[in-house]
Order: structure tokens, then sequence, then C-alpha cells
């Protein structure tokens, strides 16, 4: 009972700091896009992963004579953790590499969002709810997601 009442606890004090829209994890974060950007990448080469793009839309838009906040989408994978879900269900790699989007909201929040891997390859036939991997590819987003939020 004690760990259940610590559990119920630490979740009850980390859920302002996650938003969850529909399927879309929100981890709130402070500094700026570029930088916290910078920490996801320095996190995802920590872990072990790789990055494979880093995609400046708020440049591109800027190149483009258009205006728009501040936003990166960082695209990484871990072979270990991908490879077995594609060996589920080949159209797993319409979704792999993972993405997490660094972006200044309207206020001049920076947020740091991914969807749920569970929900995004839930779609697949191939795919089971109790998958192991979807269970790291949660824990892996969570992981990287706070220690880039972290200053």
């Amino acid at each position: 009972m004690k760990h259940l009442l610590a559990i119920v606890a630490i979740g009850l004090w980390a859920a302002p700091a996650l938003a969850e829209t529909g399927d879309i994890v929100k981890v709130p974060t402070s500094g700026s896009v570029e930088a916290t950007a910078g920490r996801l990448v320095t996190a995802i080469g920590n872990a072990g992963a790789t990055v494979a793009a880093r995609v400046d839309h708020g440049g591109a838009a800027a190149g483009a004579g258009l205006e728009l906040n501040d936003a990166e989408l960082v695209i990484f994978g871990n072979p270990q953790i991908g490879t077995p879900a594609m060996q589920d269900d080949s159209l797993v790699g319409l979704y792999l590499p993972l993405r997490v989007l660094v972006y200044e909201d309207a206020d001049g929040q920076v947020w740091l969002a991914y969807e749920d891997p569970a929900a995004m390859l839930g779609r697949l036939d191939g795919v089971g709810s109790d998958a192991p991997y979807l269970e790291r590819m949660r824990g892996a987003l969570r992981n990287l997601t706070a220690a880039a939020a972290s200053e």
C-alpha cells in the first residue's frame, strides 16, 4: 500500500509538468527552441541513439519570407528499439525514426512534443498493444524530453 501511495503521489506531483492533447504528449521547458533542441540532441547522443535530422521549421519559413514562431523537429532512432517493431510490421517504417518537435507557442512558452508510440503504431495490424518495444519507445521519449527540458 505504501508503494501505491508513493506512485500516486509522484504521479500527482509530475502531472503539471506534462500536458496531453489526445495522443500528443507536451513537456514545457524554459529557454529557447534552439537551446532546448540542442539539449535534446545531446541527450539522444548520450543515450546511444542517432540523430537522423534536425529540421528548422522557423528558419525555413523565414527563408521563404514567412513568419513562424521558432520550431525545430528532431528526428532520431535506435535500431535496437525500432527494428523489432519493423519486424512485426514493415509499415512501422512510415513512423520511424521517432520525432520530437521543439516549438514556441503563441504565448512564448517553449514545448517539447511527441506522439505516444502506442497510439502512433497501434493502428497497424502487426503491432500488438503489449509489444515490449512500445514501452521502450515511451520510456526513451519520456527520458529524453525530461533531460532536454531541464537546463
